[in-house]
């Protein structure tokens, strides 16, 4: 399958979890993918060398994109890369346990500045520089991956479910205003998706160790999600097939 053939992709957090399955993914259907990371080179070379393998061109570049010198950085190089993007998912972030999931009350400044980074502040840096050059396209896909957290507002998690929905907000709004240049704005809110950032969070909240395993057990289709099925949602949403869809929310919690 090559939906995607001379489409360029940029996706953040690429090395690993749920930015790896999207870039293998998108690569797959015919993308040349941009693989962002920011301190793990090793596992954006292995995932760089898959979509090599693929048939298809893949460049790796490190970035913190919670800084904005650096997220400005990456956006220009991805261009100077492939020559132009018109793919971005916005998917690097942090998880609540990063700032120690405190109580909106105990949550420093600092906590939700950090927070606010590497969501919000880094997904706005990368539109404000990819999405002028992507109105030049025939069609620019930005899918921004959020999380259910943003609406389902439990405690110990406010300053991460602020961040998360302020991403959002930005994505709302950026629809809206680039919809006439053909350019779909879209999110992906997952659950609890199998990954280390998940096993991390369980084990922060004081589950035992196989409660990764306890949770897939309880969930309504015995499993829990899998990075590919966040894969398969962006993928979807990047395709012909949602060619009349923008400014939607996809939800994929298994219900």
């Amino acid at each position: 399958m090559s939906e995607f053939n001379g489409r360029k992709a940029l996706v953040t957090g690429g090395s690993r979890g749920i930015g790896r399955a999207i870039v293998r993914r998108l690569a797959s259907d015919g993308a040349d993918v941009v693989i962002n990371y920011n301190s793990n080179e090793s596992a954006a070379n292995e995932i760089a060398a898959e979509v090599r393998g693929l048939g298809r061109h893949a460049v790796i570049i490190q970035a913190d994109v919670s800084v904005q010198k650096e997220a400005e950085r990456l956006a220009n190089e991805s261009i100077e890369a492939l020559g132009s993007i018109d793919i971005l998912v916005n998917n690097a972030g942090i998880g609540a346990t990063a700032v120690g999931r405190p109580h909106v009350a105990e949550a420093t400044p600092e906590d939700f500045e950090r927070l606010m980074a590497a969501h919000a502040f880094a997904s706005h840096d990368l539109c404000r520089v990819l999405v002028p050059q992507m109105r030049e396209a025939d069609r620019g896909d930005i899918v921004m991956i959020s999380s259910i957290a943003a609406q389902s507002f439990g405690p110990t998690g406010g300053t991460y479910a602020a961040a998360k929905a302020a991403m959002e907000a930005l994505a709302f709004s950026l629809a809206k205003e680039e919809r006439g240049n053909n350019i779909h704005v879209n999110i992906v809110a997952p659950g609890l998706i199998e990954t280390d950032m998940a096993d991390m969070m369980v084990k922060f909240q004081g589950r035992v160790t196989d409660s990764i395993a306890e949770l897939a057990d309880e969930s309504p289709f015995g499993r829990l999600g899998s990075p590919d099925d966040i894969a398969g949602a962006v993928a979807f949403l990047c395709s012909a097939r949602a060619s009349y869809i923008t400014n939607q929310r996809i939800t994929v919690a298994g219900g």
